[in-house]
């Protein structure tokens, strides 16, 4: 299937990953809607290297309202910015030829196409994104899937996020990937330290005395009456 390929990791050298998010003008690029701005952030062995890529861009195009009350951004916030042919090397080069981890792949490498081949540079093929939205559903089927509410599910702060930005997506997105795919490390990974072991720490354990075990004359009496109403018991058979 498209837009699904995990690779755990490589002999020949250290995993690469980009997780990238992207936000637009509106919902169909092949209604001319364009990208507004885009955030990358590299994983190396599935933990951030602290290596980003983000950029915002002038559309020369309006921005839908309700696109807007997403991401918060107006054609007016963006037209200082570079357009996208401007920034196409830097961003082809910070993604290089590695793994996508993309929510709703389909959706961003949709938009990130239309612009790439307007500037006449190769599209990106599907098979280069691990889909996160297809890694969810299969891994709660039934469940949402948002990006909102798998932070809620993984405990993953996102308070932050009151409006969608690409780079901050990005960030909390790598940080649900390694949930998915089962390998954040608690120490080395995207919370910082441990939490402190003094208030919250579980008393250790006091080994209790050994107890009264041998029955009773009165239970040894009943387990001798009872073994006498059974017929050929096993354990007699093989005698």
């Amino acid at each position: 299937m498209p837009y699904v390929g995990i690779d755990l990791g490589r002999g020949d050298g250290p995993l690469r990953e980009v997780v990238l998010d992207t936000e637009t003008t509106g919902l169909k690029p092949e209604e001319g809607h364009r990208i507004i701005e885009i955030g990358c952030l590299e994983l190396i062995n599935h933990l951030p290297s602290g290596q980003t890529f983000h950029s915002y861009f002038n559309p020369d195009r309006e921005i839908e309202a309700e696109a807007t009350s997403i991401h918060g951004l107006t054609w007016k916030d963006l037209r200082g910015h570079p357009s996208f042919a401007d920034q196409a090397a830097s961003f082809l080069s910070f993604i290089a030829g590695d793994k996508l981890i993309i929510h709703n792949a389909e959706f961003d490498l949709g938009f990130i196409n239309a612009e790439l081949e307007r500037v006449n540079l190769g599209l990106i093929a599907s098979d280069r994104a691990v889909d996160t939205v297809i890694l969810a559903r299969r891994k709660f089927p039934g469940a949402p899937v948002s990006l909102d509410a798998l932070c809620k599910r993984f405990s993953i702060d996102n308070s932050k996020r009151d409006k969608h930005g690409a780079l901050l997506d990005a960030e909390l997105l790598a940080q649900v990937y390694v949930e998915l795919i089962g390998t954040r490390q608690a120490t080395l990974g995207f919370v910082a330290k441990s939490r402190d072991r003094g208030a919250n720490a579980r008393a250790p354990r006091v080994p209790r005395p050994p107890r009264e075990h041998a029955a009773s004359d009165e239970e040894v009496a009943r387990h001798t009456l009872f073994l006498a109403k059974l017929r050929k018991p096993l354990w007699l058979s093989q005698q």
